[in-house]
């Protein structure tokens, strides 16, 4: 089928919640994708921070292929090996205790709210306590996940949310303490705002926080679906801070592309929050989905991926600073490692996105001014300059 008949279709049956660029993506390799109709483009989306492998790994598709030939679902009423396996890697790279899979990030989100309101339920017996969560923030579209998510204009069509939720300024702890109530059991944030326009947490903040929560038993939920699993330059982007979570969330790049998240808990909370009979799923650490995991993780480690952002990350930062200096519009960089942000001023955001698609450059936006770059984590510096080429082109 041509494009133009894949797009008519789509627009006929799937439901129009998306307002999806005029592009189909047919195949991709390395860190370039490829449309129905040829045409290259060079990848600095990654699937919104997904593919941090890039397309065709060898390694990783093969892993696949086997997994489906052998097992692809049992339910979570038996054992399984690669779900055993990849719950391994992931405490042994975070340091935390104990790991509950699931389909996606905002179900993991899910999850650790569930864990940390049972949590408070057992230490003092009343099941109406309050979690902070930051403004601007974003953690999913679930009802759950909306409520904790730091912006009306996703929360207002499906008001009522649930009840307990106030919000705090982000790097900001006056802010964070004035929220602070005797029936507080949670502190939620993303380590690097995403969505909202990324914003990296101040190290001050985030140990201000974590001094906070231990000196009033709150649980410190640290959401790093999107600036998890190596991009910052870390495994995980609150290692770099010093800073523990109680409980963490990941997914993205945890299963490069296919459909996994998970919420990790530290031993204190592992022990003292949920139970047989209080969290499930049919489909959460299915052998194909943790055979994905277990294999990210050994491509990580055999390929030095997270040492080779530090390295990657830190030119792309360079480039982009060059890029604010040359350019007015552009008021300044944020972001750490291979999650950057330059914030538009001046014109609109979703004009440059488009330009760069017709230069065969794909890259996303964030809040209402930041053009996004979040590539696969083995992008080159040649990649870095060819990406800075075509975004001036496409200025």
């Amino acid at each position: 089928m041509k494009a133009n008949e894949i797009m008519k279709q789509s627009e006929q049956y799937v439901l129009h919640t998306y307002n999806r660029y005029p592009v189909v993506l047919d195949h991709g390799k390395g860190v370039r994708l490829y449309d129905v109709e040829g045409k290259e483009y060079l990848d600095f989306a990654a699937g919104i921070a997904v593919f941090a492998l890039g397309y065709g790994n060898e390694t990783y598709n093969q892993a696949l292929k086997d997994q489906i030939d052998k097992l692809i679902h049992t339910s979570n009423l038996y054992y399984n090996e690669p779900m055993a396996e990849a719950a391994q890697k992931l405490v042994e790279a975070s340091g935390l205790d104990k790991v509950f899979f699931t389909n996606s990030g905002t179900e993991a989100i899910e999850g650790a709210l569930k864990a940390a309101r049972k949590y408070a339920y057992l230490r003092d017996g009343h099941s109406d306590h309050e979690i902070i969560a930051m403004n601007h923030s974003f953690h999913g579209r679930s009802m759950g996940a909306l409520s904790v998510t730091g912006n009306t204009h996703y929360q207002d069509p499906f008001r009522p949310l649930i009840g307990g939720i106030r919000f705090a300024d982000f790097n900001d702890l006056d802010s964070v303490k004035a929220q602070v109530t005797e029936k507080t059991c949670a502190i939620i944030l993303e380590t690097v705002q995403g969505e909202g326009g990324i914003y990296p947490a101040d190290p001050e903040f985030l140990k201000g926080v974590k001094a906070l929560c231990e000196e009033k038993d709150i649980l410190l939920i640290l959401d790093e679906i999107q600036c998890g699993m190596g991009r910052t330059g870390s495994m995980f982007a609150w290692q770099e801070y010093g800073v523990e979570p109680d409980i963490m969330t990941c997914a993205k790049a945890l299963g490069c592309g296919i459909p996994v998240g998970a919420f990790v808990l530290n031993k204190k909370t592992a022990e003292h929050s949920l139970v047989p009979g209080d969290h499930g799923t049919t489909y959460g650490g299915n052998p194909l989905a943790c055979a994905a995991v277990r294999t990210v993780f050994e491509i990580f480690e055999r390929e030095n991926i997270v040492e080779h952002v530090r390295e990657v990350g830190a030119y792309l930062e360079q480039r982009l600073d060059g890029l604010v200096e040359k350019y007015d519009f552009l008021a300044l960089r944020r972001g750490k490692g291979l999650i950057q942000g330059l914030v538009v001023a001046g014109r609109p955001v979703g004009e440059i996105v488009q330009k760069a698609i017709g230069n065969g450059l794909l890259v996303i936006t964030a809040g209402t001014d930041v053009l996004r770059m979040v590539p696969p984590l083995v992008i080159t510096k040649a990649d870095v300059d060819e990406m800075i080429e075509k975004l001036e082109k496409s200025f």
